[in-house]
């Protein structure tokens, strides 16, 4: 039987690194949001395993939600089709969000969750990603909160998936399927 991991090719972040940035991220958003309660919203599921760890680095009192969305089922390029799968429980009216991403790659998520969660009259609104992929951009989105920029290769691990696959890696490698 073949090793479940031989189709990650090249280690593109090492678990260190990760635990390093998301750590810097938390004190970030903790120093941003001093004396306010920010309601962080996880969009599911590629996001989980990086917003179970950056919240554990956030040093503020704040609320927890979960969204999921999908664009991509079985495949390594996105769909271009963004609908919503799960929706949030509580009302965002009022409050300040943070949209916790695994990654950015078209902007077409976070495109259409930014107008829709936008339209229910938060005080703010930001996204804080753990990956952004700038050259795969079809609509131009701000990311005010961004772990590391990495070049147009479909990656997996720490909650990134292929699917459903990989997302227990604990570092980022690149997707090479071996046949």
């Amino acid at each position: 039987m073949k090793d479940w991991t031989e189709d990650v090719g090249e280690v593109l972040l090492k678990e260190e690194q990760i635990r390093r940035k998301v750590e810097e991220m938390g004190r970030r958003i903790t120093s941003d949001y001093q004396g306010r309660d920010p309601l962080l919203v996880c969009i599911l599921r590629g996001a989980v395993v990086f917003f179970s760890d950056l919240v554990r680095f956030i040093d503020l009192p704040l609320g927890m939600d979960f969204i999921a969305v999908s664009s991509y089922g079985a495949s390594t390029k996105s769909s271009g089709q963004v609908r919503l799968v799960k929706d949030l429980e509580a009302s965002i009216e009022g409050r300040d969000v943070i949209l916790v991403e695994d990654i950015v790659d078209t902007g077409l998520t976070l495109n259409y969750l930014r107008r829709s969660l936008g339209n229910r009259n938060p005080a703010s609104l930001r996204v804080c990603s753990l990956l952004s992929k700038p050259s795969s951009r079809q609509i131009d989105v701000e990311v005010e909160y961004c772990g590391f920029e990495i070049e147009d290769h479909f990656v997996v691990g720490y909650g990134l998936d292929y699917a459903q696959r990989f997302r227990n890696l604990p570092h980022i490698g690149i997707y090479a399927p071996n046949p």
